[in-house]
């Protein structure tokens, strides 16, 4: 929702599309920057607790933007868009910090057998609120305002660090010898286990490349407004479509995992995510342009179970942290990285043209990764478990 409304407001502001990139390279920046500290600390301390204060923190940016935006308050006449892009910067650090505590409280919850289960679940209900998100932050912008739209960010903002206090407490995790070894020498062994570990590091390696440049999600303002004409309430469907074909392919995926031929599977996948930009860059129907994007969220749901039970089978839980903190760096920043991406490609190529090269590059970069990475072009899930 926040994503939505943020991006419609900033561009009804600035009417520039290098203001939309900007939004990703402000996010991604701090989110590099702590990941990799990040993950340390999330494989020594209560995991539970770092989810629900860095929740909470998000809670307090979602209570910035709605002041910014009341009307009496002049903020924007004062600040400019100035706190728009401070609370992005908050926003980016606190995910930094959100993600491999997640992925990595996912693998002390379950037992190992049920790790690709469990990835799929996880995938299914974060797909559900992204298309819930989207739809609502449109829909409730278009026709009530922007006022109310944040309002409800911040309530389901405080619904979430409620419903974390009922998570059972999984305690700290067991460490083994080496955990008294200083940050630096920790940070290191999570990078080193990913760069030795082929087949993690080509899935991330390929997601992270598939992303940066197969990423229309950035533009998809300017898609609305001055392409298909459809409005916010256009815009909140549009960014819904690729989490409901998701959600489809989840509700598939959890009574037949992938975990057979899942390498193959993984790269069939970003192909058709490729194949489905193209055709959307080049769509002047909002009725193809939504299946399109309905269909690359098909694609990607397949290629993120995959990627999430390949971290979950692959890594030690004592490493999961630091491991994840690499992912977020690889997959996490692709999308804010893309964002901006797309921001300048638009920028200096023309919507249209930068949205096709980007797919045009994720189908030569899957072709890549399929000629130089046996590991993945035969991996099976099954036999990791």
């Amino acid at each position: 929702m926040q994503s939505v409304i943020v991006c419609w407001q900033l561009y009804n502001i600035t009417k520039d599309v290098l203001s939309l990139g900007m939004i990703g390279l402000t996010e991604v920046i701090p989110q590099v920057s702590i990941a990799l500290f990040a993950g340390h600390y999330v494989d020594i301390w209560n995991r539970k607790k770092i989810i629900f204060n860095t929740t909470f923190l998000l809670l307090i940016g979602s209570a910035l933007l709605f002041f910014y935006s009341i009307p009496s308050l002049h903020m924007h006449q004062m600040f400019g868009i100035a706190p728009i892009f401070v609370t992005i910067f908050i926003t980016g650090l606190v995910r930094g910090i959100l993600m491999p505590a997640n992925t990595a409280l996912l693998g002390q919850l379950v037992r190992r057998e049920q790790l690709t289960a469990a990835a799929t679940w996880s995938s299914t209900t974060w797909h559900i609120a992204a298309v819930t998100g989207p739809a609502l932050g449109g829909l409730v912008y278009g026709f009530f305002g922007i006022i109310p739209a944040y309002a409800l960010v911040f309530g389901f903002y405080l619904l979430c660090s409620i419903l974390v206090l009922f998570i059972k407490n999984p305690g700290k995790v067991v460490q083994v010898a080496g955990a008294a070894e200083g940050i630096f020498i920790r940070i290191k062994e999570g990078i080193s286990y990913v760069f030795d570990n082929k087949v993690l590091l080509s899935a991330f390696t390929l997601d992270m490349f598939a992303v940066l440049f197969g990423g229309a999600v950035a533009m998809l303002p300017v898609f609305a407004s001055d392409v298909l004409k459809v409005g916010p309430e256009g815009l909140g469907f549009l960014r819904a479509c690729p989490a409901i074909g998701a959600i489809m392919m989840s509700v598939i995926l959890t009574f037949k995992p992938p975990v057979t031929r899942s390498g193959p599977q993984l790269l069939y996948s970003v192909f058709g995510f490729g194949v489905s930009i193209i055709v959307f860059a080049l769509s002047t129907s909002f009725v193809l342009s939504a299946f399109c994007l309905f269909m690359s969220g098909v694609f990607d749901n397949v290629s993120v179970i995959v990627r999430a039970s390949i971290l979950q089978i692959f890594t030690s839980n004592e490493m999961k942290g630091r491991v994840a903190a690499v992912n977020s760096i690889f997959i996490g920043s692709s999308n804010e990285l893309g964002a901006f991406e797309s921001g300048v490609a638009a920028r200096f190529m023309g919507l249209i043209p930068s949205v096709v090269f980007g797919g045009v590059m994720t189908l030569l970069i899957v072709s890549f990764a399929a000629w130089k990475s046996p590991a993945l072009r035969t991996l099976a899930l099954k036999k990791g478990i």
